[in-house]
């Protein structure tokens, strides 16, 4: 038998001293108090008149502005909630009947979704305000709407009505025990989780192209580093990294012989570092919500026995706790990226690639300048996005004086999400510009080798002393190849005719130090030989190379197993091509004809729409499938598709 308890036979919160004694009516006056959240007007809604025909000189046309967002909650995010609020009630511990349960079902089968206040909830004793609309849907009320997914409003009343559903009376506690719990907040926590752990996997695998993109080491992600600091997460993104880079032909191991840096950067030689603890943090806001999301969270719960527990599982703080460090792991996450990002466009961090990434003249176009602003612009706003929910204010007549602020902290982790997932996209349009870059290059070194040791035979040919000349032109060529390929790499921020008069002219001191010198009569007069057909044959090779490449360049032969699917993703699936003046120059047309007219924005945007409607999905789930059919069990959860 069920005892008395808080909202059975009592009031609410701060009122629960009053003793009602209309206990059916009780429950309906709960609902229909509750919803009191702003939404956009309805036909049944009341409209103020216009006090003068002169008011229209200062109202706002709200139809021509654009809104931050909308007034409700997203149709999944109401959706995920009724799912919770079923598998809550079906713990038996809430004291409502079966028909409950089996309306909130039919509320998902003939998706009648309720229209539901974003804002209004401190979610403290739960997230009543919202989760009122839920229960006055089951209810049929006249004063709250349904959205289906394909956007129709219609009032709960006409919408049961239509889909041949009688509204339910509520009996005692039904009331409390629908609007009573943390169900809003965990639903978009539990979607909020998912995105996130899709954008941390994917990280890795951007990372793992970064290391190519800039030329760095597989070293800094051996599993001995690892060993010897064992954290979960850092040892799991070492080592999906590594996995990612096997059989890339961009990433090497930097032995420092050549003068350059022994070490690469802290966006990439640091990574696993870096990334480790958000993985961890992610995988405990994971298990947070999970447990959230299978708990009764309504008060009073009743015992087996019929006895009425007061207790307190409808404050949604495990929540907050969860949004929180997944706010803080999106900032760390871009914080990293942007780095990585501003690296490659820049050209005294990028070992070699043209500034802004061009693909062409370095004087006509700065492509990918703008990309630099932007996710400058885009970690800013993470970094602010990140602090603590933490302004709790007193409510309900001091009653609720602890408040979890759950839903509002879910509320800007998406918006975290989001704003990470922008940055996430313009990453990797930089990231396979750069890869491609970095593909014509080697393929241009390839083509014009042959070119180079037959113009170095020529001089020895028509310049040397003695015909014994073969081992000595061999050791030469090698000598100045090496010097070839470093000057190429320093000069990337000029002009193709000034690029390879100084590329030429860069041969002189090894060419004149080399102890092959004394093979040739006229050392000076074999050096002019040698840049004279150097310098004219590079520019021609490079630049037929270079407008080859920008039509049909592919440099997945150059890549990692992870960095190939993306790459090819980005360049097959979707179509994004490799960016030149000529592609996002902009068009004329004709009067009443249209056509293509990209911008760097557009194919930005492109790729985040495929990053937030799941398109990219199976290629991220292919990748990590990889990776994990070829290494141990995972200590740190990474999407699974599920």
């Amino acid at each position: 038998m069920l005892t008395a308890g808080i909202g059975v036979n009592t009031g609410f919160g701060g009122s629960a001293d009053l003793r009602p004694t209309e206990l059916k009516s009780l429950q309906h006056t709960l609902t229909r108090e509750l919803t009191y959240g702003t939404l956009p007007p309805g036909t049944r809604d009341h409209w103020a008149e216009p006090l003068s025909d002169d008011s229209s000189l200062y109202r706002s046309n709200f139809l021509r502005e654009n809104t931050l967002e909308s007034q409700y909650l997203p149709w999944s995010w109401a959706r995920a909630a009724i799912v919770i609020r079923i598998n809550s009630l079906i713990k038996v511990c809430s004291a409502v009947r079966p028909i409950i349960v089996q309306r909130l079902q039919d509320l998902l089968s003939y998706d009648l979704v309720p229209l539901t206040p974003l804002r209004g909830s401190i979610s403290a004793s739960g997230d009543l305000n919202p989760l009122a609309y839920i229960s006055g849907v089951l209810q049929g009320k006249s004063t709250v709407r349904v959205l289906s997914c394909n956007g129709e409003e219609l009032y709960a009343d006409t919408a049961l009505k239509r889909a041949g559903l009688t509204p339910i009376s509520l009996e005692a506690k039904e009331g409390l025990a629908l609007v009573n719990g943390t169900a809003i907040s965990a639903a978009a926590g539990a979607l909020a989780i998912f995105d996130a752990n899709n954008l941390a996997a994917l990280a890795q695998v951007l990372t793992a192209m970064s290391v190519e993109a800039l030329n760095g080491t597989t070293e800094s992600f051996h599993p001995f580093i690892s060993e010897v600091r064992p954290h979960p997460g850092q040892s799991e993104s070492a080592r999906n990294i590594l996995a990612f880079l096997q059989g890339s032909q961009l990433a090497c191991v930097n032995d420092g012989t050549d003068g350059s840096l022994r070490q690469d950067r802290y966006s990439i030689r640091t990574a696993s570092q870096w990334l480790g603890p958000s993985l961890e943090d992610l995988a405990l806001a994971h298990q947070q919500i999970h447990v959230e999301c299978n708990s009764a969270t309504d008060n009073p719960l009743i015992s087996p026995e019929g006895r009425a527990l007061h207790g307190g599982n409808f404050q949604a703080k495990s929540v907050t706790s969860a949004m929180e460090k997944t706010r803080q792991a999106m900032q760390t996450i871009g914080r990293m990226l942007f780095a990585q990002c501003v690296e490659l466009i820049n050209p005294a961090t990028s070992r070699g690639l043209p500034p802004n990434l061009v693909g062409e003249e370095p004087s006509t176009s700065g492509i990918f300048k703008a990309i630099d602003l932007h996710v400058a612009a885009l970690q800013s706003e993470l970094g602010f996005l990140s602090a603590p929910i933490n302004h709790v204010q007193t409510a309900e007549m001091g009653n609720q004086a602890l408040n979890s602020l759950a839903l509002i902290s879910a509320r800007y982790t998406h918006v975290s999400i989001n704003v990470l997932t922008e940055l996430i996209a313009a990453h990797l349009l930089a990231l396979c510009q750069a890869v491609d870059l970095r593909a014509m290059a080697s393929q241009f070194h390839n083509s014009c080798r042959p070119q180079f040791s037959s113009a170095i035979f020529q001089v020895f040919q028509s310049q040397a002393g003695t015909s014994d000349y073969s081992v000595v032109a061999t050791e030469l060529e090698e000598a100045l190849w090496q010097h070839l390929v470093k000057a190429f790499s320093s000069t990337t921020h000029m002009d193709d005719g000034e690029r390879f008069k100084c590329i030429s002219e860069a041969l002189r001191s090894p060419f004149m130090n080399h102890g092959s010198l004394d093979s040739f009569s006229d050392p000076l007069a074999a050096f002019n030989q040698l840049t004279g057909s150097l310098e004219c044959s590079l520019y021609n090779s490079w630049r037929q190379q270079r407008e080859f490449y920008l039509l049909h360049g592919d440099a997945t032969e150059f890549l990692g197993v992870g960095s190939r699917q993306m790459y090819t993703f980005v360049r097959k699936t979707l179509k994004i091509p490799f960016l030149s003046t000529s592609r996002i120059a902009t068009p004329r047309f004709e009067v009443g004809k249209e056509g293509s007219a990209p911008t760097v924005g557009s194919y930005t945007g492109v790729l985040c729409r495929a990053l937030r409607d799941g398109t990219a999905l199976p290629c991220l789930i292919k990748i990590f499938g990889g990776v994990m059919s070829d290494s141990p069990k995972r200590e740190t959860s990474i999407p699974d598709g599920r």
